[in-house]
């Protein structure tokens, strides 16, 4: 083969691993972002049902004492 030839192949496997590259970021963009909404809407549930539980004078505040032992209960896959 030709030193042309070649380079020619090597430029198409080098395209074709930058492409496979950036195809297997964008799933894990995608993935992060889907993440990032579910806790959002998870964190958002759980404010909701701790103010329908709480006195009326403890409502106001009740978004932000959200702690980490609320967050873990919510994934019982990572929490088994």
């Amino acid at each position: 083969m030709s030193f042309e030839t070649v380079s020619l192949l090597l430029n198409w496997l080098q395209m074709g691993a930058l492409l496979a590259i950036l195809f297997r970021l964008s799933h894990t963009f995608e993935l992060i972002a889907s993440t990032q909404k579910e806790l959002r809407r998870a964190i958002h549930h759980l404010g909701e049902r701790r103010a329908a539980s709480s006195s009326p004078h403890a409502r106001a505040g009740a978004e932000s004492t959200i702690g980490p032992d609320d967050l873990a209960r919510l994934s019982p896959a990572v929490n088994p």
